[in-house]
């Protein structure tokens, strides 16, 4: 039972909850202690052994001794308690657009279905249309959701999403009918996954502009054209949405469909308890039944007392309060990032010469790179020698005096072994620049073996940074068993930096984790990991997840020039 494990099951009492019509209040305190565990960079069990369950945010005494319940006997009799009231398949039925749990309960209750196959069937042959207050339009809209849900259930990673999302947006540029587009949802805010896209727009002439949507070439399939929305299926399998308004509710529109639920539900709570009330066309007085409508997000959120939050941070993670307080941080941006501390070359596994690298390095812009090719221990990807970096370190240093605007500082990326070894020994390491540590192998050990391995690497006074520390990869490998908490806490205590490493299907850190990790003081520092110079432009989505994790500047090493950069580090080199 771990920290996954434990969130899973406080999702689930939320689930069963809203299915028994329970209070917002109940199932919103169980889907809270949900994200929070899940995003614990502490193991659970440490937690509970040594009492501390109860400094967690949102853990009060009755889940905490549910927690405890589920740690030391795998279940929770709560929990078994509400599965017994709803078969397995009735939560299924909420997956299906337009079927929330009023209506889920309902079909169990009055016609005894309990699966996807059977709310089908019923739409299909009529009996969906009987339940009071239905009627056949509304059974038809679920019988054409049903159609859609697998799709849905499919997201892809953000480093798909955003390419194919510019696509849409450039062929849609050109047609005069289409004013003010942006994407919404987990698009704008830059979330790892997406499930599906919301496009947002005003138009003067939104029959033309829907008809330029439906017809561009990646159009599989429409799902349905109107005049304020219509929804496609690219040829990908992807559904893309384009909702249109006239410019003055532009604003509304586009804080709703950016989401995220917990965000919009959070704000919604701020608003009713001062008489307000809000959806995508504006803010309702209740006391009058005025409506306000806004062209921006700005004024939108200005008018609720709010300064306007970037969208990177709506995750209902403690934002309204900093935007009413004025304690929003100022993100960190692309512009900031002056060098890249993560680059590979065709020593090892790279497909363009450190001299390429370094050029295009020079042409975004960036006063520094860091070479960091594959040690040997690696196994794979032609990892260097000893001798072999030696040569490096030469070519480097010869590459330096030819090279303006650009500096290549001598680096490794170093395999930490199983056993905790490190692939070069210290002598090596202390003529490098720039000393990157990971690990690409023994990812079924322990989390005891795990940490420990990474933690003694932090100990390492010659060793600057852990790279991607927790070895996920989107959609395909889970992260493997390690502490957070200890590694932050090591690395804050010797001035290690911890990577965010850019690359779409890495972006690990995770945000909750950049997060904590700032907390406790650690430096970040966002990396492309590339091995080609296109992979440079990657940085933008390394970026967005220190955003995610309220990362300013100052909290990111590569913002600094090279002589801070180079102060920095645990051997404070010297400028040459």
């Amino acid at each position: 039972m771990n920290n996954a494990d434990v969130a899973a099951a406080m999702n689930e009492i939320a689930e069963l909850l809203e299915l028994k019509g329970e209070s917002t209040f109940r199932i919103r305190a169980y889907e809270n202690a949900a994200r929070t565990l899940g995003n614990l960079p502490e193991d659970i069990r440490t937690v509970s052994e040594e009492g501390r369950l109860r400094d967690i945010k949102g853990v009060g005494e009755a889940l905490a001794l549910k927690i405890t319940e589920l740690l030391e006997t795998g279940h929770l009799k709560y929990l078994d308690a509400l599965r017994a009231e709803f078969p397995a398949g009735v939560r299924t039925l909420m997956t299906v657009p337009g079927v929330g749990p009023s209506l889920a309960r309902r079909v169990y209750a009055e016609l005894g279905i309990d699966s996807l196959d059977g709310l089908r069937q019923a739409a299909r042959d009529g009996t969906l249309a009987t339940l009071p207050g239905l009627g056949e339009k509304s059974a038809e809209n679920v019988l054409r959701a049903l159609g859609r849900v697998k799709k849905r259930e499919n997201r892809i990673s953000i480093g798909r999403a955003i390419p194919l999302v510019e696509e849409f947006m450039a062929a849609l540029a050109p047609s005069a009918s289409i004013h003010e587009l942006t994407p919404g949802g987990s698009v704008r805010r830059w979330s790892p996954t997406v499930g599906d896209v919301d496009l947002l727009a005003t138009s003067g002439e939104p029959d033309a502009a829907m008809d330029a949507f439906v017809s561009l070439p990646t159009v599989a399939q429409v799902l349905g054209q109107g005049p304020t929305k219509s929804s496609i299926i690219t040829d990908g399998g992807l559904q893309v949405d384009l909702r249109i308004v006239p410019e003055g509710e532009y604003g509304s529109l586009l804080q709703h469909f950016t989401g995220s639920k917990q965000h919009n539900i959070e704000l919604r709570e701020y608003a009713l308890a001062r008489g307000l009330s809000l959806n995508e066309y504006g803010i309702t007085d209740q006391a009058t039944g005025n409506v306000r409508h806004f062209a921006d997000e700005v004024s939108f959120y200005h008018a609720l007392g709010l300064e306007w939050m970037p969208p990177e941070l709506r995750e209902g993670t403690g934002e309204i309060e900093a935007a009413r307080t004025h304690r929003l941080p100022r993100l960190i941006t692309v512009e900031d990032i002056r060098g890249d501390l993560h680059v590979h070359s065709t020593w090892s596994d790279g497909t363009a010469s450190i001299e390429e690298m370094a050029v295009a390095a020079r042409d975004l812009g960036y006063e520094y790179i860091a070479l960091t090719d594959h040690s040997a221990g690696i196994g794979v990807a032609n990892g260097l020698s000893i001798e072999r970096l030696q040569e490096q370190i030469a070519l480097v240093g010869r590459l330096n005096d030819e090279l303006e605007g650009i500096t290549v500082l001598t680096g490794t990326e170093m395999e930490i072994k199983r056993n905790g070894d490190l692939d070069f020994p210290d002598e090596i390491l202390a003529q490098l620049d720039w000393v990157i540590a990971s690990i690409h192998s023994g990812f079924n050990q322990s989390q005891e073996q795990i940490t420990a391995r990474v933690v003694r690497a932090i100990q390492n006074p010659n060793v600057d940074c852990i790279a991607h520390p927790t070895g996920r990869l989107v959609g395909k490998r889970e992260p493997y068993a390690v502490d957070l908490e200890a590694v932050f806490r090591a690395a804050a205590e010797t001035g290690t930096v911890l990577e965010i490493n850019s690359a779409p299907e890495r972006l690990d850190l995770v945000d909750a984790h950049a997060r904590r990790a700032i907390d406790l003081g650690v430096t970040l520092v966002v990396n492309t990991d590339a091995h080609a110079p296109v992979h440079f432009t990657n940085i933008r989505f390394g970026v967005a997840m220190a955003r995610r994790g309220w990362a300013q500047s100052s909290d990111v090493l590569n913002s600094r020039d090279l002589a801070a950069v180079r102060s920095r580090l645990k051997r404070a080199l010297p400028s040459p």
